[in-house]
């Protein structure tokens, strides 16, 4: 191993080490980057190696940096969420709520199985798993306690249902990995609808197979109506500005009638008009709109920065070559690689959130993916089907991210609104069936990737 290695392979462990230090992890990155540009620059000075780190990595960074903000397909980013944040004060979801209640609320995990319709429609509207699962938190978690549901069962629902966010467009998670692999933002956006849809599917089999078995987890309601109309048209009812709002950014993408970016100013619009029609809206709610989507999109692009300055001086070392040299020197077949992938992201997921894997793993992982040689029948027309295809299944393995301890997002927001009988046990208990869920839903995504392309190829035929 040549000294470039040694660095890569030093650089990567100090990374790792000080991430239990609970320093920001931007700081981490940017610090662990210029620690190394110096560590490297007085290498080639005092042992005559060549890393090329020197006072010239500071020109190359300030270009990379202004390349990466320079980019338009980032303005989505603020403005997506703003849209969810606006929408999860517009009232609509506590509509939908008490509509769904008395339309499913009355069937065993039929509360459980509305919590996952909506968390599915607020995915498609919102984008933000932290409004997401407070929002459901605070508006089923009580009703479905009342009803007799097990802690576990209906704590994991609330959970899982909100991190589907995350994956089901406009997602800012799928933003960030367009922008990493220069990728189509529509072309994942559709790649990602159909594996959106298939995880809350298992879901909601899932609740009503549970409940069957198990009729005391998830108990009828006392009180129970007979279905009438009045009840469906009021779901309808309270359901058509969501479906208005999700037509208006999603369709006017995948019609080709207007950017990413330019249908996150849709959304963020619309959101503000249905906030507007309902009577939410004052100057405080929009203030507090504002300064929360200043202060996530601050987050975001803090990582962002550190990240760029990470990657280029692990690039500068040949960390790149050197970790697509281990990756490809390991004799699993195209298929293995991937899962072996998988399975890191996975595990660092436990200790990482999405935004480091992304901003790091990704970019790295991308070649080693391309020199796979993969070809699938179904990507005909779309630009890099391989690349499409693995960003899906990194998304569907980091939504898990959210569920697993220690860094499980969504578990703590949950716990933060949760009433005080719910434990942060029972919590971590709720989530383990639905993170084999999601595994599941991964496994079928890998060995069936018509269902991540299909949808991107129809757009292109």
């Amino acid at each position: 191993m040549d000294h470039s290695g040694i660095l890569v392979i030093s650089m990567m462990v100090t990374f790792i080490s000080l991430l239990f230090t609970g320093y920001p992890i931007a700081f981490i990155l940017g610090g662990v980057a210029m620690l190394f540009t110096l560590i490297g620059y007085g290498s080639d000075l005092l042992f005559g190696t060549i890393t090329g780190l020197d006072y010239m990595t500071i020109g190359l960074l300030i270009n990379r940096l202004y390349s990466v903000l320079n980019n338009w397909v980032l303005i989505a980013l603020p403005l997506f969420i703003f849209m969810g944040l606006m929408l999860d004060r517009s009232g609509i979801a506590e509509k939908m709520m008490i509509a769904m209640q008395d339309l499913f609320g009355k069937a065993r995990g039929g509360l459980a199985v509305s919590v996952t319709l909506i968390g599915i429609l607020l995915a498609a509207s919102t984008g933000i798993v932290g409004a997401s699962v407070v929002l459901l938190g605070l508006l089923s978690l009580p009703a479905m306690l009342n009803q007799g549901y097990s802690k576990t069962l209906a704590v994991g629902t609330v959970c899982a249902s909100g991190t589907l966010g995350i994956l089901i467009p406009p997602s800012i998670m799928l933003v960030m990995m367009a922008d990493q692999l220069s990728l189509s933002v529509g072309d994942l956006f559709m790649g990602a609808l159909l594996p959106g849809i298939l995880l809350g599917i298992l879901y909601m089999a899932y609740i009503l197979i549970f409940a069957f078995i198990f009729p005391h987890a998830a108990p009828l309601a006392k009180n129970r109506q007979k279905l009438e109309f009045i009840m469906v048209w009021r779901v309808m009812k309270t359901i058509f500005p969501t479906a208005v709002l999700i037509l208006s950014v999603l369709g006017s993408i995948f019609a080709g009638l207007a950017t990413p970016t330019e249908a996150s100013g849709i959304g963020a619009m619309g959101a503000t008009i249905l906030a507007v029609v309902n009577k939410r809206l004052s100057l405080k709610v929009f203030r507090e709109v504002l300064y929360n989507t200043f202060n996530t999109t601050g987050y975001i692009v803090g990582i962002l920065v550190g990240a760029t300055c990470f990657a280029l001086v692990l690039r500068e070392l040949g960390g790149d070559e050197f970790i697509a040299g281990v990756f490809t020197g390991l004799d699993f077949g195209p298929y293995g690689l991937i899962t072996t992938i998988l399975a890191m992201v996975f595990f660092l997921g436990f200790f990482l959130d999405w935004i480091e894997i992304t901003l790091i793993i990704l970019p790295i992982m991308s070649p080693v993916v391309s020199a796979l040689g993969l070809h699938f029948d179904m990507g005909a027309g779309v630009d890099r089907p391989e690349l499409v295809w693995f960003a899906i299944l990194v998304a569907v393995s980091l939504q898990t991210s959210f569920l697993t301890p220690p860094v499980g997002f969504a578990i703590f927001y949950l716990k933060g609104v949760s009433p005080p009988e719910i434990s942060l046990a029972d919590i971590c208990k709720g989530v383990v069936p639905f993170i084999i869920l999601q595994l599941i839903g991964l496994i079928i995504c890998m060995l069936w990737p018509g269902l991540v392309l299909w949808l991107p190829s129809i757009a292109y035929g």
